[in-house]
This record gives C-alpha cells, structure tokens and sequence, in this order.
C-alpha cells in the first residue's frame, strides 16, 4: 500500500499538467479566431462605409460627411492615391463649413501629397495646417520633408528644427536635418545631426559617408579618411569613397596610395559615370606624378574617348606626349626638387659656353621661381650671372622681370637669364630691352634640354 500511494500521486500531477496545457491552446486557438475575426468584421465594416459613402456622393460630390468617411478609410489604409483627392476636397470645403476640421483635413492632404511625391500640392497646402496648429510634430517634419525633397533645404532647415524642438526623441527627423545642412554646405551644423542619426541607424551607409564628407570639409580629415577607407568596398558608396580617399592621398603627395584608392573605384562597375571620369582624371595624374608616363597618357586618352571635352584633357595629351619624348623636359616640368635642380645645373653650364668655368655660389627655391647665382670666368672675362627658372608652360609677365632685375641689382649681378617652358609676355620682353636679360622661352629651352645627358 506504501509503495502505490506515490505512484497515484505522480499520475495525478502528469493528468494536471495536460488539462493546463489543452486549456492553454485552446485559449490561444480562440484568441487567434477573435483576432481573425475582428480583421475579418473590421475590413467589411470598412467596404460598407466606403459603399455607403460612395453612395452619398454620387447625389452630392460635396457631401463633407460622406468624404470625411471614406477619406479616414483611404487614410488609415494607407492608400495615398485614393485619400489624396478626398482631402484635397474637404480642404476646399473647410473654408466655408466650420464642422469641417480645417488642421486634420490639411494635414492629411498634405501627407498624402508627400507619400505621391507631389511635393509642390504638399508645400502649398501644409502651411494652412501649421497656421493652426504650429506646433505640430506631423505638420512640421513633413512639411520640411516635402521642402527637403524638392530640394528646398533652406526652407527646410527650420521646420525640422521645430520639429527635433518638439519631438527630440523622433529618429527620422535627424537624418534629415543633418542633410539639408549638408547640402546647404553647412558642415558644421549638419555634424552633430549625422551622429545623432548614426546613433538611431548605425547601419546606414548614406549618413556614414555624408558625415565623413562633412568632416572632411571641417578639417578633420583622419577621422574622414578611416571612414572613406571603411566604406571603400561598399557597393553603393564604394566609388565614391575611394575617390575621396585617393584625393586626399594625392594632396598629401602619397601617390602610391592615391593610385590604389583610384584604381578601386574604377572597379566599381555601378559608378555614376561622372565619378567614374573624375576618378580616371586623378589617377592620370597620380601615374604622371609618378613617373609612369605612358600610363597617365592611356588614361588620359580613355577619358577623351568617352568624352573628348572633359576638362583640359587634350591639353594635357599634348603636353604630356611632347615629355614622354622629352625626358629632361619631364624632370623640368613635374619632377621634384632634387631632380629639377641638378638639371638647372646643367642648364647654367650649358648656356655660359664651353670653355667657361661655372661656380654655384647660392640656390634659392621659391613656390614660383628657382633662383640660382653662379660665377663664371673664362680666358676673356669673368662676372656673377644670375638665372632664374619658371616651372610653368604658360606665360610669365613683366613684373616678374621687374622682380628679377631688381636682384640682379641687390647682389651686384652683372647679367641675367631667365627661363621659362613657356612664353613670356610683349611687356616682359620689352622691358628687357636696354637691360642685361636674356629670355629663355620654350622653343629654346626644348633644344638646350634635348642636347643635354
């Protein structure tokens, strides 16, 4: 008897535990039949309103009972194309009928104006909702989103304002405040906005790259260049990432890397092509700048096959096949300093003679010119010489020939030379005249250059 007295009660516990569980789906079973059926009853009360309603309108299209009616059932269906024109009718109405509510009625319309992308209906009718009630979080954000979207964003700029002012918890509307700023060129304004938008959606890669854009133009660019950096395998803002990476690189004169950065975005296959040319156009450059001549001029002639009028591109074929033929005009033009010098250098001898002994006494590298003094003698006389080089192919006026005697004048230099690849103006020249200064032009340069080693 001891030892059935628990097996009775085990039993007992097992049968409980099943009657709890078959009441427990069978209230779930019926709780999903009420849901079920209250969407079932609320769908057919929603057609006899709209039945109901079309009914009265078709005695009196201004029926504003009957649009107030089936306009709520568009609404909160979310159907937009139906609900625009409903609301649009009872806005008109509202001035004459005060049982019309003006605010919900013109807010509605101008809503559903916005979700059609009717942006300019949205800006017209949405100020007579905020003129009664101003401060509305619905009114003002899409207010300033149909502002924003019709790429109003000075106008809207205050109506997210008040719309964070009211509503600071609200998620979207940061992201759009923060890119009206951006696109107003507002750096610094947008910052604070694109965190607190980067805090809701860490995800979103739009805001990452404006944000880093924004910083970039604020000054913090090694805080911009990991984020560019990061997003340079991102399908979507890849391109233009490695871009701005490659730009800042190049300005910072690491070319080696810029020419990486570049050569990422150009696999980018979904590139906007306007992106696509800019990012060739650099890479050209950075190829040039690193002596890989012949394939900046590939690049360069890829770009004018695609579009033969971008930027100065044939200007710079021309000039750069003229320097593949022309090594020493190369190191002239883009070479860096150390290179450039020992080649003015030979430059000297080469235009005091043979037979003269040439002696450098000072060098003087400025942003426009090189400046070197030199002293030459030979059996029939000796004197200072002063030569000064314009790393330009363009042309170079008088007062810098003014400047240039000037010198002369301060270190007692008993001839000039100056020497340009590429022209010097009527003014310079005449200015010369009477004057120990011979000019060195293009044409001369080239065959000085092609006659040296």
């Amino acid at each position: 008897m001891d030892n059935i007295f628990p097996i009775v009660i085990a039993i007992v516990a097992v049968l409980s535990v099943i009657v709890v569980l078959m009441l427990v789906v069978s209230h779930k079973n019926k709780g999903g039949s009420s849901v079920k059926a209250n969407t079932q009853r609320s769908a057919k009360n929603q057609a006899q309103i709209v039945r109901e309603a079309n009914k009265k309108l078709a005695r009196d299209p201004h029926d504003a009972g009957a649009l107030t009616a089936i306009g709520d059932v568009y609404y909160t269906s979310r159907l937009w194309e139906k609900a625009y024109p409903v609301y649009d009718e009872l806005s008109k109405l509202a001035t004459a009928n005060p049982d019309i509510d003006i605010f919900k009625v013109t807010l509605r319309a101008g809503i559903c104006a916005v979700q059609l992308k009717k942006y300019p209906e949205a800006i017209a009718i949405l100020p007579i909702a905020y003129k009664s009630n101003p401060h509305d979080y619905d009114v003002n954000f899409n207010l300033g989103l149909a502002c924003y979207l019709n790429n109003m964003f000075d106008k809207a700029v205050p109506c997210f304002k008040k719309a964070v002012a009211i509503k600071p918890d609200a998620p979207e509307v940061y992201m759009y405040l923060a890119q009206s700023y951006y696109k107003l060129k507002h750096y610094r304004d947008s910052l604070p906005c694109f965190k607190r938008a980067l805090d809701d959606d860490p995800s979103n890669k739009e805001i990452l790259f404006c944000m880093a854009d924004a910083m970039m133009a604020e000054g913090h660019g090694d805080k911009a260049m990991k984020v560019f950096m990061h997003l340079r395998a991102d399908p979507v803002y890849g391109a233009r990432s490695s871009l701005a990476a490659g730009t800042v690189h190049s300005r910072n004169n690491d070319n080696v890397s810029a020419i990486q950065d570049f050569e990422i975005c150009l696999r980018h296959k979904n590139a906007e092509p306007e992106i696509k040319q800019e990012c060739m156009y650099k890479l050209a450059q950075c190829y040039i700048a690193t002596n890989q001549m012949q394939k900046g001029l590939d690049v360069l002639k890829n770009i004018r096959n695609i579009n033969p009028n971008y930027k100065d591109v044939n200007t710079l074929i021309s000039r750069y096949q003229e320097l593949s033929q022309n090594s020493n005009l190369n190191v002239y033009l883009v070479a860096g300093q150390t290179d450039f010098i020992a080649l003015c250098r030979k430059i000297v001898v080469s235009l005091c003679g043979k037979g003269s002994r040439v002696k450098i006494e000072d060098i003087n590298m400025g942003s426009v010119y090189t400046d070197i003094v030199a002293f030459v003698s030979n059996p029939r006389w000796e004197d200072t010489q002063l030569f000064r080089f314009f790393r330009t192919n363009g042309s170079t006026g008088e007062l810098y020939l003014r400047d240039f005697h000037g010198h002369m004048k301060d270190i007692n230099s008993d001839r000039g030379y100056c020497i340009t690849a590429g022209t010097f103006t009527d003014e310079a020249r005449k200015f010369t005249e009477g004057r120990p200064i011979d000019l060195v032009e293009k044409p001369q340069l080239t065959k000085i250059l092609k006659s040296l080693e």
